[in-house]
């Protein structure tokens, strides 16, 4: 699996973005399958990371549904099923992170023993032994080199920017920054691949790409919003998988472990609250396959140390092909983070620091800025609704209008009944339990590389 760090869908080249190229994921997604309604559980590296390797929500793994956690060796991981089953494990780059491992009980990162790149890890293996491999990227995780991407070659004037951002040239050329991070990563999927096909490994190896959260901006990464769940997943299995196959189905990142599994010819252990997308994977059908994957359901716990009382802003959602779904379970605190500066974080810390947020903050009272900083940082209410036909990018809240009353209650319904299924301690009761954990900061620095 390759793994990317802060990536949105839809900006990859063959998913009609503009100014982004992404030569190799849309190799993966033409000779394989790409999904359109690929969704994490939360929108944070820690949890949703964690979420990954056990197959399960993140709410149901105590710590580790906050950033910068720990993950409980009780918790079982597909890596380790796969490496009882005698596959040789390994990874490379970022695994569960950032987290304090070793206060989870264990010795090594659950995505497996650390190699520097593929090729050693293949030629640590076994001969004939299957493998599993996780590359962990660090792009396009924050910081830039300001105005790289503008630096090389692209053209800012042609970028979409998003509705939740200001159209200003410092905006422009901060997510020209993002999409050269996106192309960074996408080289090191081009070299990834390069050293499976000189393995001769290339077309009997199940390849996932995917990202473990949104683009790091105002109302995006660590939001339950569509930039900040919304990710792109591709996966290519020559073997199994018929080629240039577009998938509609709501499918959750949670749902890779027992995919995995099954691939393998194991049965998930029934923690796993993720399903197989091996029915998906080798029928040959495109748009909806599974009608019962209408839906997903999605969360955030704490993600910075960015309030006073070191709290976070719980919140949960659910998706459906029309509408987004938000419960605020704390709607008094801020979901950004405290707007006065709390240790290293700044102010409104959830939102990492960039040209972007600074333009937003020093322009906040501007006409063209005010209401689109106030969507990003102000405080929200309890519900929030959108309707996806009317509004695709859920600027406009309509849980208080009457028209939609019946639609809220229901989608209300829904969420509750997967939270109580699924013992979400927020619905049960005990919530401010994940406000209590230690934050272990600082457990991961690396920088990007174009090793690989």
């Amino acid at each position: 699996m390759a793994l990317a760090d802060d990536w949105s869908w839809p900006h990859a080249s063959i998913a009609g973005a503009k100014v982004v190229k992404t030569p190799h994921f849309d190799r993966i997604a033409r000779e394989g399958v790409m999904f359109t309604n690929a969704f994490v559980t939360s929108p944070s590296c820690t949890p949703s990371r964690a979420s990954i390797v056990t197959g399960q929500y993140h709410w149901r793994l105590e710590e580790a549904a906050n950033l910068h956690s720990t993950l409980d060796k009780k918790f079982e991981v597909y890596t380790d099923l796969l490496e009882k089953a005698g596959y040789h494990v390994g990874s490379s780059r970022k695994g569960v992170a950032p987290a304090n491992i070793e206060m989870g009980g264990r010795k090594t990162n659950p995505v497996g023993h650390g190699y520097e790149k593929l090729q050693f890890f293949l030629q640590a293996r076994p001969a004939g032994k299957p493998f599993c491999y996780w590359f962990g990227s660090r792009d396009p995780h924050r910081p830039y080199k300001e105005g790289s991407g503008v630096a090389s070659g692209m053209d800012a004037s042609q970028v979409d920017v998003p509705a939740c951002l200001p159209d200003s040239s410092q905006v422009r050329s901060d997510i020209c920054d993002y999409y050269w991070a996106v192309q960074r990563f996408d080289r090191h999927l081009g070299r990834l691949l390069e050293t499976l096909e000189k393995a001769g490994e290339l077309d009997n190896t199940i390849i996932v790409v995917t990202s473990d959260n949104g683009m790091p901006f105002p109302r995006c990464k660590a939001n339950l919003y569509d930039l900040g769940t919304h990710i792109p997943l591709a996966i290519r299995w020559p073997d199994k998988i018929k080629a240039g196959r577009i998938v509609d189905d709501f499918v959750s990142l949670q749902d890779l472990a027992p995919t995995f599994l099954e691939a393998a010819g194991l049965k998930p252990p029934t923690t796993m609250t993720g399903r197989s997308l091996m029915n998906i994977l080798t029928s040959e059908k495109t748009g909806q396959i599974d009608r019962n994957r209408d839906k997903v359901f999605t969360g955030k716990e704490r993600h910075n140390m960015c309030r006073q009382d070191k709290s976070g802003y719980p919140c949960r959602a659910v998706r459906t092909k029309d509408f987004l779904y938000i419960r605020n379970f704390k709607p008094d605190r801020w979901p950004a983070g405290d707007p006065e500066p709390i240790s290293t974080q700044g102010i409104y810390g959830d939102v990492d620091a960039s040209p972007t947020k600074t333009y937003m903050l020093e322009h906040k009272n501007a006409p063209q800025v005010k209401h689109l900083f106030e969507l990003a940082f102000n405080k929200r209410p309890a519900e929030e609704l959108y309707d996806l036909n009317k509004d695709p990018n859920q600027m406009s809240n309509v849980a208080c209008n009457a028209e939609y009353a019946k639609i809220k209650e229901k989608l209300a319904l829904i969420l509750t009944k997967e939270l109580k299924t699924t013992k979400d301690p927020r619905i049960l009761g005990n919530g401010d339990i994940f406000d209590k954990y230690p934050y272990y900061h600082g457990e991961f620095i690396e920088k990007p590389s174009d090793e690989v």
